[in-house]
């Protein structure tokens, strides 16, 4: 293949012997939990963490721009100080443990972000698979835009049903040296890093991906389709904004070389046992409940409950996920232009279940599973899903922040 889609770097770790306070999980995970981030600001404090270096988005409405200013300077204190030691070039292959899978298998690389696009539809080699909101990229893109080193939490799944590529790299790991190995905070469980130095080789099984025949077999047709972005697809939309931004000061002999075309991401396989997909729900408060639901009985969002802080009301309409998710979104947005009241994005039965509970005015709406074999033929077909259709797992399980990577020369 012609295209340098993956690309073995540098990739960053800290030089500490807490590792524990180190790793902190993505930063869009438990914004309705202002709980979560006090308890995790005490456990770290006074402690080198990536807390120090990223923004949680329940922050967004608290002083942001100081933040923002703050979090690039610490990463330049931390360049200075010796806190971060550089890999040579190559891989980390990731195992993680949570406490819902005993084990989840990934690796650490860069890619290409010219071969990525986040819109509805695209025939690109790396897509999105779900929507993306242009509002949410500004404040990301305020802190990438001066920052020296980024903090990934993007996952990234391939479709390989045959098991050849990271399987086998966890079954040889044996052979690799280990690089970190420790207990995530606030409950996250564990996670084990091996660095994998004869990337070339990996890199070649991935493209084997790309045969026409196995396409057209899967796809029903040669869809050119290698990546689908699972977890952080706000986040990678921003790194590509951010790129796009860059190159337009520079001559394009720089381009191939310019360590901000690319972006760390985790690339994990979508049938990998430790891979499973739960629905996000939908929070709205702050709204007359009574007219809420009235509105929402002539919606059609196909199989889904809806839970009003006592009762629970099953329903089963017409309409396939993705068009239900539509129709509940677009009456969700209605509503709130019209009346006020505020939505957000809940993973977990047991979470959403609670924030209803604790409020008169709110309602939640539990959507069915999307069955994660149907991730990439849906995506080719049809492109993205809504946004905020699906989620890898609970909230406790995302990535956390670990490994960096330079992205200024």
């Amino acid at each position: 293949m012609d295209k340098q889609v993956i690309l073995a770097d540098n990739i960053l770790l800290p030089n500490t012997s807490d590792m524990t306070a180190w790793a902190c999980i993505a930063c869009d995970q438990f914004t309705s939990e202002p709980e979560y981030w006090q308890t995790l600001s005490n456990e770290v404090k006074g402690k080198k963490s990536t807390l120090n270096l990223t923004l949680p988005e329940i922050y967004l409405e608290d002083n942001a721009d100081t933040r923002i200013e703050k979090i690039n300077q610490n990463i330049k204190d931390y360049l200075k100080d010796g806190t971060f030691k550089k890999l040579e070039k190559g891989f980390i292959l990731t195992i993680r443990k949570t406490p819902f899978v005993d084990r989840r298998i990934g690796l650490m690389t860069a890619i290409d972000l010219e071969e990525y696009e986040y819109s509805q539809k695209s025939d690109a080699l790396i897509r999105a698979t779900e929507g993306t909101i242009e509002e949410r990229i500004p404040p990301r893109l305020k802190i990438r835009k001066n920052a020296d080193v980024e903090f990934p939490h993007v996952m990234v799944l391939f479709d390989d049903e045959n098991r050849e590529i990271t399987e086998q790299l966890y079954k040889n790991r044996d052979k690799y040296k280990k690089v970190y190995d420790f207990s995530l905070n606030m409950k996250g469980g564990e996670i084990e890093g091996y660095f994998i130095d004869d990337y070339q080789a990996v890199i070649d099984k991935f493209y084997k991906l790309l045969d026409s025949d196995r396409l057209i077999k899967k796809y029903s047709k040669d869809d050119k389709f290698l990546f689908a972005v699972g977890d952080g697809n706000h986040s990678l939309a921003t790194a590509k904004t951010h790129w796009n931004n860059v190159k337009k000061s520079l001559p394009e002999s720089e381009w191939t070389s310019h360590p901000a075309r690319y972006a760390l991401v985790e690339l994990v396989n979508v049938y990998d046992e430790g891979i499973y997909f739960e629905p996000i729900h939908r929070y709205v408060y702050g709204v007359d409940k009574d007219k809420f639901l009235k509105g929402l009985e002539n919606v059609d969002g196909g199989k889904m409950r809806i839970f009003d802080g006592e009762n629970t009301t099953s329903k089963q309409g017409a309409n396939d996920l993705p068009t239900g998710i539509r129709s509940v979104d677009k009456y969700i947005k209605e509503y709130i232009d019209q009346n006020g009241g505020y939505v957000d994005y809940v993973h977990g039965d047991e979470n959403l279940t609670k924030l209803v509970s604790a409020r008169n005015d709110a309602v939640g709406i539990f959507f069915e599973k999307l069955d994660k074999g149907d991730l990439f033929r849906y995506v080719s077909k049809n492109g993205a899903f809504p946004r905020k259709t699906f989620s890898m797992g609970e909230g406790i399980e995302k990535r956390y922040y670990l490994e960096g990577r330079r992205i200024t020369k």
